[in-house]
């Protein structure tokens, strides 16, 4: 293999390396526009349930039946 053969493979590695990575990125990226709207509604539903758990009556009492 003559060295022109040999750049001209490096030049092709490098840019299916490049394509790689761009896709890779574009993956971390959709990842994390996901993930934070997955916190939000976590945070969303942490919010609703201390409003449902603080809207109990004092008489309910989140414990566990009597036959454990």
């Amino acid at each position: 293999m003559n060295q022109q053969d040999r750049l001209t493979d490096l030049e092709i590695r490098l840019t299916h390396q490049d394509d790689t990575l761009e896709q890779l990125n574009q993956v971390i990226a959709d990842q994390q526009q996901r993930l934070t709207r997955l916190e939000l509604a976590l945070q969303r539903l942490a919010a609703e349930h201390r409003d449902l758990k603080e809207g109990l009556s004092p008489e309910i009492v989140d414990q566990p039946p009597p036959h454990y």
